[in-house]
This record gives C-alpha cells, structure tokens and sequence, in this order.
C-alpha cells in the first residue's frame, strides 16, 4: 500500500510540472515514463474502485496534497483532486503537454508516437482517449510545423506543397475554434503572429487565402446539422482578421510578392480595396527628383519607384474586372493630381505612361 501511495505522490508532482517550463529538460524515456505512470493509475482505479480499504487511503492521500500549507506542490495545480479523477490521469497528462510549448521537438514527437502508434486496432478506452486529444494534437502539430519551417524561410524547405500543407492545417484549425468560441479565431491568429517567424506566417495566410473551397455554397440542411465549415469559411476569417489588423496588412502587402498579392486580391476583393489604398499611399511618398529624372523617396522605408511599378504591373496583367478596377483608381489620382500629361508631374501619369495607358 506504501509503495502504492508514493507512486500516486511522485505522479502528482509530475502532472503539476506537466504544464511549466520544466517540460523543456524533458526528453522522449521521461515522456514514456510519465504516460506509464498516468496509464498504471488508471489501471488502479478500474481494478480497487469498489475496494473499500484501497480507495479510502488513495482518497486521503489525495485530500492532504491539497491541504498542503502555502498551496505549493502538486496541489497548487489542479488535477488529481479524487479517486475518480484516476481515471482520467493519462487524459489529464497528455492535454497538459500537448498544450505547453515548453515541451521539446524530441519529447513532443515521442508523445504523439505514444499517443496516436498507428495502425492497429486500438481498445475501448485507448480510441476514447485518442478521440479526446486529436484536435489538440492537430492544433500543436500545425504550430510545430509552422514554426519549425519557419526557420528555413531562405531555403528549399520553403516549398509550395510545405506551404500548402501549413495553409491547410491553419483553416482547419480555424474552424475548430470557431465552432468553440467566436472570438477563437481572432485570438489563435494573434498567438501564432506573435509566437511565429513573421513572413513564414505571412506566406502561409496567403496560401489559405488561395485554397479552393470545397463547398461554397453549403446547403441549409449542412448548416443546420452543424457540417463542419469549409475551407472558404476558414479564409473568410483570416480575411477578417487582416482587416482588422492595419499593421498586420500593411507587412503583408509590402513583403509578400507581387504576382502572389494579385492573386489574393483577385479571390478577395476587400483585401484588394486595402491594397489599392497601401498603394496610393506609399506612392503619395515620392517625389520627382530633376536631376536624376526619376522618382525617390525621403526614407529608407519607403516605397522604391520599381516595387511600386512592378506591383501595379501584376495587377495591371490580371483579367477583368480586377484590370479595370485598378486602372481606374490610378485614372482617379492622375485626375486629382490635377490631370497632367507631361511626365514628372504626378507619379500617377508616369505609372500610367509606363504601363502603355498614357495618352
């Protein structure tokens, strides 16, 4: 019973660890061990549940870890608060550690090894656990891949169908929380900007944005039985939160490529109104230098002439209504420039003389 009672202690002090930074001195046999330990406890508690003498003294022991004084120790961190609660020990430990991004590379491959081995058939209680902790390990595994890939933004790791594949588990993990709370959306993507090399984080929203939805246009049927969103509806939530996120656009629409904007803009119009505005507004810092002939800007920041160029080309070449539409909101600032013909007086003229639509 002894020995019973300080295995309960020792794994009482590894699930409150479970979720600080100690995890990081964790490697793959410490993770094996502490998931042993949760499956040994829940074994317990299956085989002395209706053992009077057994389940008493696991209870007192459990009941004076909390009445710990100062609240330091494993009772300082919920958890094993019953017997019952042996129960679902292993479910407890893996959540912890699937949600701390403390947890190494190493230790958290081996746990997803642990806890999803492959094929197979799994029992009963094995395939509810599974069940339980899939969205969870979804969610770490698209923020292990973003950031792991991330570190590679100069070389070949950067491929498209990397790309695609972090695009893909970005909505999917999008509509998950969405289901879940309204606000999920926004914050998840605020974590990842934060937590994530920028222009990897970049280049993958820009991917999301151009994944084909597989059902525009969703049955009522679908909607009312709760169908999971659509990749569209995924997207329509990065839209949203770009939007609201001026500085956010600003870097995505500065660092991302030419050819890549046009397409985005081309599937999202409101994206393309931003744009357009980011663009008049970086041209608006130049200023027509005489002597050189050309147009530079005051700051180093600021817009080079080519860049500006080279991105109303893009979308210059993009088919109709796209085309026109930035045509005519270069025709509009020419216009309030006060309409010149002669260049070297509005960087609207000359942009539209170096597209071949001056007159």
């Amino acid at each position: 019973m002894e020995s019973l009672l300080q295995h309960l202690d020792r794994f009482s002090e590894v699930l409150a660890v479970s979720r600080t930074t100690h995890v990081s001195r964790w490697d793959p046999a410490t993770v094996r061990r502490a998931l042993q330990w949760s499956r040994y406890l829940r074994h317990i508690h299956r085989r002395f549940g209706r053992h009077v003498h057994i389940r008493t003294a696991l209870e007192r022991r459990l009941q004076n870890q909390w009445k710990q004084v100062g609240g330091s120790g494993p009772a300082s961190v919920p958890g094993l608060t019953n017997f019952r609660a042996l129960e679902r020990c292993d479910l407890l430990l893996s959540q912890r550690l699937l949600g701390n991004p403390a947890l190494g590379d190493a230790a958290f491959h081996s746990l997803l090894q642990q806890l999803f081995p492959g094929p197979g058939a799994p029992d009963a209680e094995e395939e509810t656990l599974q069940g339980s902790l899939a969205p969870l390990a979804r969610c770490r595994s698209a923020v292990h891949m973003l950031r792991l890939n991330g570190y590679g933004e100069n070389s070949v790791l950067a491929e498209d169908s990397v790309i695609k594949t972090q695009a893909e588990l970005l909505l999917e993990r999008l509509q998950e929380v969405g289901r879940a709370q309204a606000e999920g959306p926004s914050r998840l993507l605020n974590s990842l900007w934060e937590r994530l090399p920028q222009n990897n984080f970049l280049q993958v929203i820009a991917a999301a944005l151009l994944l084909p939805s597989s059902s525009p246009q969703p049955p009522k049927e679908e909607l009312e039985m709760g169908i999971p969103k659509t990749p569209g509806e995924g997207s329509q939530e990065l839209v949203n939160w770009l939007l609201r996120k001026s500085d956010i656009m600003a870097a995505f629409c500065r660092h991302l490529p030419a050819g890549l904007l046009t397409s985005v803009a081309d599937r999202h119009p409101d994206l393309l109104q931003v744009y357009l505005g980011l663009l008049t507004n970086w041209g608006r810092q130049l200023h027509y230098d005489l002597l050189k002939g050309v147009w530079i800007g005051v700051k180093s920041q600021d817009v080079p002439w080519e860049e500006l160029h080279a991105r109303f080309q893009s979308l210059c070449q993009a088919p109709s209504p796209l085309k026109d539409e930035v045509l005519t909101a270069l025709e509009s600032s020419k216009a309030q420039d006060g309409g010149f013909e002669v260049p070297g007086l509005s960087i609207w003229t000359d942009l539209l003389l170096a597209l071949g639509r001056g007159a």
